[in-house]
């Protein structure tokens, strides 16, 4: 592999986020390392892509900020690099609830390890939801998980506050693609009153690493936010692509659709493409063939 893909979050008191942004910008750049990360108040949040000297190497950086000295990855495999630029961002919340005074730093949910979430959402008294977007669940989620229908997680707390009942539903799983939705989600739930609240501990990525297929009540792709679009079991690069027209990931069946141009539209934008908005797309497509083939 040419590439490792590491995730990483840690919701902590970090007052001077601000001053850590140019110099973790440097540092990363420095050694080509690409990818995203958001620093705020509440913590910091990333993922980034490179060599396997150059990720340790950043990961050093951080950990030797004592605040972050136990700041836990995630990896994965690339063929290529997936990103095409480093940011450092500076943020109000690093995963935005539109809740910047829930403080994830209090009582979360019980942390489920992968090998013992299938008993759990098997359980028929455990309500299992996956609080990640509605484009996200529609490509792969748990069985008898429950989808929100959000359009970003700030819709969450409205989806709990008008589905969720703490005096009915006693034992709540919840799930995310690397775990960080659910550490405020939980904590929101629990502020709500409930008492049983669970989270799969390291998200659906450490689920898909660790659990084999043949166990797996996994069912399709997971959803990632770089050039691979999803993965799959092992976290091998999954099938599904992105419309360049609307950024909504495409499967192999959305491909025959007759309302599918490559580059152009898709079923879930076709509605909306304007004949201004096709020249433009086919203008791109146009350049994007003509650099592939360079």
């Amino acid at each position: 592999m040419s590439h490792i893909v590491a995730a990483f979050y840690k919701f902590v008191h970090l007052p001077d986020f601000a001053e850590k942004q140019s110099p973790l910008l440097t540092y990363c750049c420095d050694r080509s390392v690409k990818g995203t990360i958001l620093l705020a108040a509440e913590g910091i949040n990333g993922t980034i892509s490179g060599s396997r000297e150059a990720i340790d190497a950043v990961l050093s950086f951080l950990r030797a900020d004592s605040r972050l000295a136990d700041l836990e990855q995630k990896e994965s495999p690339a063929d290529s690099q997936p990103f095409e630029r480093m940011k450092v961002r500076l943020k109000q919340e690093i995963v935005p609830l539109g809740m910047p005074l829930l403080d994830p730093n209090r009582p979360t949910g019980t942390y489920v390890q992968p090998q013992d979430w299938n008993t759990l959402i098997s359980d028929p008294e455990v309500i299992v939801i996956d609080t990640r977007n509605d484009y996200e669940v529609g490509i792969g989620t748990f069985q008898r998980a429950k989808n929100p229908g959000t359009r970003s997680f700030r819709q969450f707390p409205e989806y709990v506050q008008t589905h969720l009942d703490p005096t009915k539903h006693k034992k709540v799983a919840m799930f995310c693609t690397g775990g960080i939705r659910c550490e405020k989600a939980s904590a929101f739930l629990l502020s709500q009153g409930f008492q049983e609240v669970y989270q799969l501990q390291g998200g659906i990525l450490k689920y898909l690493e660790e659990v084999p297929p043949e166990e797996s009540l996994w069912q399709g792709e997971c959803f990632v936010f770089d050039q691979r679009i999803a993965v799959q079991h092992g976290l091998e690069t999954g099938t599904h692509k992105m419309c360049r027209s609307c950024g909504h990931p495409i499967s192999e069946e959305d491909k025959i659709s007759p309302y599918y141009e490559e580059g152009i539209a898709c079923p879930y934008c076709f509605e909306t493409l304007t004949e201004e908005k096709r020249r433009r797309q086919e203008e791109r497509q146009r350049q994007f063939e003509s650099e592939n083939r360079e």
